[in-house]
């Protein structure tokens, strides 16, 4: 087990940490809010990868505009689930928003299913981006270098619309306190879309990215990874945004580096050590990383 290897591992750990976290922050910026686990972002997830198969495929569509439109779609699945689905519900105790996020899950799989069958599909990406490109160390497929690239460059972009945009406070304003956001003239609702379709537009970017990089899509892949989103942002801490990236990468790395330096015999148990890695971190440090302590709110 040379340094060549053990570099290649961590670079596809911070290549599945990437899409963990882009998922994670779509978790993290609805709890933020309204204080909602959204179990159907996982589906989500699958829906923009089979956006992205059926723009590149049927289609035609260049793979850059591809791109924009699997975001403009997550982001519209985001809204329209957020009006039907989570609005009427506003208020209600919180096992309620988390029972119908489970529904809205199951609805969108089985409508998947009822669409297109459950048959398991080869995703393919245009030939540009299988090159391979020697790095001295190792070799990186083109695609593997765009997908790091874009969620940097995608996670950049939220923190500065988060940090420095009216838009951005206003958000940040209604997490603290629905009321007092209220009062300043923010038009609540708005928000509340605006965290759905951001978080929504970036779980679909990351079934592009999962459809890219491994190949193969079906309407059930969106639950383990959406699973292992969650707890990434547990680790990193529901409700913060850097803490979804940090909890994102090291979820990724881990997972990878589990598998890759252990004996091949322990790879099946890699779900088991997410999961287990769950528990520590809820028994060591219940806020995750970087979250805080907050309070129910009424």
């Amino acid at each position: 087990m040379g340094s060549a290897y053990i570099l290649s591992q961590i670079v596809n750990g911070v290549i599945l940490g990437s899409m963990y976290a882009l998922i994670a922050i779509g978790f993290t910026m609805i709890y933020g809010i309204v204080r909602l686990i959204n179990f159907a972002h996982g589906d989500i997830f699958t829906m923009g990868a089979f956006t992205t198969l059926a723009s590149l495929a049927l289609i035609g569509l260049p793979f850059p505009v591809a791109l924009v439109v699997v975001v403009l779609t997550g982001a519209l699945f985001g809204v329209v689930i957020e009006r039907i689905a989570f609005r009427p519900m506003r208020g209600a105790p919180q096992v309620t928003g988390f029972i119908a996020s489970l529904a809205v899950a199951i609805i969108l799989e089985n409508l998947l299913v009822m669409t297109i069958s459950a048959q398991p599909r080869v995703f393919l990406v245009p030939e540009y981006l299988n090159r391979l490109v020697a790095t001295g160390v190792i070799t990186i497929r083109v695609i593997d270098l765009a997908i790091v690239a874009l969620a940097i460059v995608l996670m950049i972009a939220l923190v500065f619309f988060v940090q420095f945009t009216k838009v951005g406070i206003a958000m940040r304003a209604t997490a603290e306190n629905y009321d007092v956001a209220r009062l300043m003239g923010i038009n609540i609702d708005r928000m509340i879309m605006l965290a759905f379709a951001i978080g929504s537009g970036l779980a679909a970017v990351s079934g592009l990215m999962w459809g890219s990089k491994y190949g193969q899509i079906s309407p059930f892949m969106g639950l383990l990874p959406g699973l292992k989103a969650f707890v990434a942002a547990v680790i990193g801490g529901v409700g913060s945004i850097p803490g979804a990236v940090v909890g994102g990468y090291v979820l990724g790395l881990s997972e990878v580096l589990f598998v890759g330096l252990l004996p091949p015999e322990y790879s099946g148990y890699r779900n088991a050590f997410v999961f287990g890695a769950l528990i520590v971190v809820l028994l060591v440090m219940p806020n995750g990383l970087l979250g805080r302590n907050t309070e129910t709110r009424a």
